[in-house]
């Protein structure tokens, strides 16, 4: 959970997933958000080390994707744990397009 503590990391997670498997260069993204290349970098190896994102090297880019296993995972494991498996818990989890 801590990967997705931080406001920066989750903006750079939407990024990511709106941009598919293609991916980013670290410095779009960095720009996007309006923050220095080597915090943003920071970030993305935060979320890559949690299994959120993938990163390959492009001649002398970084392109980040969003690792949708890992995401899924993460929320069937919010669904299934946190909700103790109780529909009535969670609710209809998806309640907007986060990504439209």
């Amino acid at each position: 959970f801590a990967a997705l503590s931080q406001e920066t990391r989750l903006d750079a997670l939407r990024q990511l997933v709106k941009a598919g498997p293609a991916g980013l260069a670290a410095g779009a993204i960095a720009a996007a958000e309006n923050v220095p290349a080597p915090t943003m970098s920071f970030h993305l190896k935060e979320l890559a080390g949690a299994g959120l994102v993938r990163s390959r090297k492009e001649g002398r880019s970084v392109i980040y994707a969003a690792d949708y296993g890992g995401i899924r995972a993460l929320v069937e494991f919010l669904l299934a744990d946190c909700c103790q498996g109780d529909p009535r818990l969670c609710g209809p989890y998806i309640v907007k397009e986060a990504c439209a």
